[in-house]
Parts: structure tokens; sequence; C-alpha cells
């Protein structure tokens, strides 16, 4: 992915020690637009990324995971279909802040992330990457979170209840739930990899979003959680441990 020009490939092991100069100006640099940006973090494949890039040709999106070799598929698919407005970052997302700038970014996607059952400073929707994200994040910006997991899913209504951050949408199962404009229904019908085979195997998939604003001190709930009672499509199996905070 070196000769791809919709690909920036910034490990831990790079950005420790190289600032990326783009940081604050991908509209203008990469996108040469002023069109908002969106995230989608953890995004493997990037069949997310893409979907939501060839929905809204007027927002820019950009993938960010640090396997490569999974991110590949869509910034392939991405040149072969001629979308300017996609874009992949290879980097740790402990790291993320150090790409955006302040009010560089309108929107995150979090899309069936690893829930991370044994640690909550690595999961995605906890109050530690909540902290980063608002780095860059617009006051009052928006974070989706898609995930098969009930365990992440609980966890993270929790963090938005303990903390009293806005909640646009929240529904448990998301493809048997009325009521959903048709707008929100074309977003959420586009199916990771990952996603097919958890419904193929009968799971409910879990949707939410909620607004993050800057002005809040964000807490961890101590509630515990019952893990997930199954192992999740090729991740390595959970602590015997019945619950987790």
């Amino acid at each position: 992915m070196a000769t791809y020009e919709n690909v920036f490939q910034y490990p831990f092991s790079v950005a420790d020690h190289v600032p990326f100069e783009m940081k604050g100006h991908w509209r203008e640099q990469y996108f040469h637009n002023n069109h908002p940006i969106v995230l989608e973090l953890g995004c493997g494949k990037g069949e997310y990324t893409v979907g939501l890039a060839k929905l809204f040709p007027d927002i820019n999106f950009i993938g960010v995971d640090i396997k490569g070799a999974r991110m590949w598929t869509g910034a392939t698919q991405a040149l072969k279909e001629k979308l300017t407005n996609v874009a992949f970052l290879r980097t740790n997302i402990e790291i993320i802040d150090r790409f955006f700038a302040t009010d560089e970014v309108q929107e995150i996607w979090l899309t069936f992330s690893d829930p991370q059952m044994k640690n909550p400073r690595k999961r995605l929707s906890s109050t530690f990457f909540m902290e980063r994200y608002r780095r860059f994040l617009v006051d009052g910006g928006i974070v989706h979170l898609k995930t098969d997991s009930n365990f992440l899913f609980i966890y993270t209504t929790l963090m938005v209840e303990k903390n009293k951050l806005p909640v646009l949408f929240l529904t448990d199962d998301l493809y048997h739930t009325e009521g959903i404009d048709d707008d929100t229904k074309r977003i959420l019908a586009i199916q990771t990899y990952y996603e097919s085979q958890w419904i193929e195997r009968g799971l409910n998939i879990k949707y939410m979003k909620f607004r993050l604003p800057h002005d809040v001190s964000l807490e961890e709930s101590d509630v515990e959680i019952p893990l997930d009672d199954y192992r999740s499509y090729k991740r390595t199996t959970r602590s015997p441990i019945a619950t987790r905070k």
C-alpha cells in the first residue's frame, strides 16, 4: 500500500518520531474541499468507510486501523471506483489525536470494535478514548457504535448514562426495530464481512449514536457487566471470569 495515494501509514514506531504535517489540513491538502470529515476507527477491511463514501459524496471519510492487510481491501476498492472522498490511515488508535487538529472531525464510527472485556482502557468507547476524540471532534460531535457484542453495548450505554451524554438513537436489535427513518436505514444497511457472519449466527446487531460535548468531566461506570457468552468471530477466547466493569 506504500504506492497508494489514498493511504497514509504511520504506525506508532514511526509516528512517535515523525510529525504528521497534514494534521489540521486534511481538507485542503488531501480532499481539496471544505466538506465534513467522518472517521471510522477500527475500520478493518474498510467496507463501512467505502460504503458511507458512496452514499455521501459530499462528506469526507477516513478509515483508521493498524492492520494493513485488511485495510488493503477497502483502499483498493476506493481507488478502482475513483472515490475521491475516501482516505485510509494506518496507525494505532491510541495515538489518533496526533493526526487531527481541534474541531477537524465531525463524526466518529466505531463498527464492530473488539469489546476488550479484559482491559477497559483498550475499549474504543471508553472514557480513555473519548478524551482523545474530544481533542479533534467538534463540540457535540456524534459518535456511532455498531456492535454484535452485548458486553460492549451495555458498557457504552452505561458510560453514556454515567456522563449524561445526549443519546440520539439506541437499539439492541437493529434489524428488527421499527420507526427508523429511510436515510438512517440506508446507512445502517451497510454490512461488513464480519457483521454478515454474526447475522448468520443469529446474533442481534446493536446500534447507538450519541453526542460528545467538550465541557463534560468524563467518568467510568462501576457497574459489573456479564461477559459475552459466545466467542466472537475470529477473536481469542475470553477470560473465564463472569463479569467485568
